[in-house]
């Protein structure tokens, strides 16, 4: 009978050596594996990371703050996906792609006094928790699948990370003995939802310490983790610089990755799964010019238009249809872009597809028009809405009046364009989400902001409510907006919006190589 163990049958493909021998000879004439390029460099991102910690770190004086970057995940036996760390961990550390699976970041807090309070001195010291490279003399170099340097190249050192990061950088051993140290005068806050191992260390720590409870506020059952959740989501709504020009390149990037689409659109018409010619011809660049997609691409032809987080990619690409896709490329700092334009599959609109793409169209301009500082978020959508409604009231398909559509009570035009218009954008690419609706949908815009116009109208091919000519027919249009103090600016203008322009675009598009 076998008596492994089942957990550890999972490698059954790959069993190791265990001789003495082999172990002795596996730690000898090693020479010095030369580091990658910049590895050890200050990153860029290194200031404004700080800058971010030192705000967020504020609304906690005297508390400890823990942000896990997070786990590898498992994604079949014993194969995992690729790292991504936590958008909080990369947002207040400035790592990216890959880094670092386990590691969690530590916010001690430091005395402060009123005076040092006021001057904006820190009010809490950051320290790095992470398992570092594994030394040659050691069994986890070659026998570690998940982070051994044998199977997963070159991991960087203690030092690599702090030189990086600016940040003090200890060993992931150490990290229970750190949040242990005073915590029944200290309170902890940790964010919940980024590493179940973390979290429930955090809790076993406050059982055993009886640590002190949360300060009272104005809803006494509110979850301690859960603010420090929020105010992480809350310190992303306004970018900044560095930021921006994270998101401008993630966006050209995105831009790219629409030119290869409309070139690969004869070859997908000549597939039966034309639609993940279109899928693959965007996340091969995306993968090859950033990190990968930012989202599961929506690629979307014909009546699948009509689905609104339609991935599923396995439908044809015919000549005379509609194809919406919504895509976007992360790049390695994480940050993201999130586009849509909705193409004609043979280069030329129809009548009414143009109808219905250039109201769209109309719409994102309204919104556009209002994304202004000063004016609410919830203003870009309800600008939309009036093209949305006056559109289908003048082609008759309302069974009201626009104005009494666009009433609290009416709401019908809604239901050829459910979802919202607008969600911030970045290392997420629904950004921000966990922020307080004050701050979100009922806030005011401000310099720095980044969001996206996105109106659409959707006639389900079965949708008796319309015309036969209008049924099947999908049409979003989405760009990425950024609140500048004179007013916005649209990040994704490069990427023809109206109908001649698109045509255009399409047929010079056609006629070069893709590069």
């Amino acid at each position: 009978m076998d008596d492994q163990p089942l957990a550890e049958r999972g490698e059954n493909r790959s069993r190791r050596p265990n001789s003495k021998a082999f172990k002795q000879f596996m730690t000898q004439a090693w020479g010095q594996i030369e580091a990658p390029p910049g590895a050890g460099r200050r990153l860029d991102s290194a200031d404004p990371a700080a800058a971010r910690r030192r705000r967020l770190a504020r609304q906690f004086p005297g508390e400890r703050l823990v942000f896990p970057a997070g786990q590898l995940v498992r994604r079949s036996n014993d194969t995992d996906y690729r790292f991504r760390p936590h958008s909080a961990f990369a947002h207040l550390t400035g790592l990216g792609a890959d880094h670092e699976p386990e590691a969690v970041l530590v916010l001690e807090p430091v005395e402060a006094t009123e005076q040092a309070l006021a001057s904006g001195d820190d009010t809490h010291q950051a320290v790095l928790y992470l398992r570092p490279a594994a030394t040659r003399d050691t069994p986890e170099f070659y026998s570690d699948s998940r982070y051994g340097e044998f199977w997963v190249g070159r991991r960087p050192s203690l030092a690599d990370v702090a030189n990086q990061t600016g940040v003090r950088a200890e060993h992931i051993g150490q990290l229970r003995d750190a949040l242990a140290k005073d915590a029944g005068q200290v309170q902890i806050r940790v964010l919940a939802e980024a590493d179940q191992t973390v979290t429930d260390m955090v809790a076993e720590i406050r059982a055993e310490s009886g640590g002190p409870p949360p300060e009272p506020t104005t809803d006494q059952s509110e979850d301690l983790d859960a603010k420090l959740a929020e105010a992480a989501s809350e310190a992303r709504l306004v970018k900044d610089e560095y930021e921006i020009g994270q998101m401008r390149l993630a966006v050209a990037a995105t831009i790219k990755g629409f030119e290869r689409v409309v070139r690969a659109l004869p070859a997908a018409t000549a597939r039966g799964r034309g639609e993940r010619v279109v899928e693959a011809s965007f996340e091969t660049g995306a993968r090859v010019e950033g990190n990968g997609v930012g989202y599961e691409t929506i690629a979307a032809a014909g009546p699948h238009a009509t689905i609104l987080h339609w991935i599923k990619n396995d439908g044809p690409v015919r000549p005379g249809d509609l194809l919406l896709v919504d895509a976007g490329v992360e790049v390695d700092s994480l940050y993201t872009a999130d586009i849509t334009r909705t193409l004609p599959v043979s280069g030329r609109y129809s009548p009414v597809q143009r109808r219905v793409w250039e109201a769209v169209v109309d719409a994102a301009d309204a919104a556009f028009a209002t994304a202004r500082p000063g004016n609410r978020f919830r203003d870009v959508h309800d600008a939309a809405m009036v093209v949305i409604a006056e559109r289908l009231e003048e082609w008759g398909l309302l069974p009201v009046t626009a104005a009494e559509a666009l009433t609290v009570e009416g709401q019908q035009h809604r239901r050829w364009m459910v979802h919202g218009t607008s969600h911030h954008l970045g290392l997420d690419v629904h950004d921000c989400a966990q922020a307080r609706e004050a701050l979100y949908m009922d806030s005011y815009l401000e310099p720095g902001m980044v969001f996206t116009i996105e109106p659409g109208i959707y006639f389900k091919p079965e949708d008796l409510a319309v015309p036969p000519e209008y049924r099947g027919i999908g049409c979003r249009c989405e760009d990425d907006i950024l609140i500048t103090a004179e007013g916005a600016e649209n990040l994704s203008a490069a990427l023809p919006r109206r109908a001649g322009a698109i045509e255009a675009w399409m047929a010079a598009l056609q006629h070069q190589p893709d590069n």
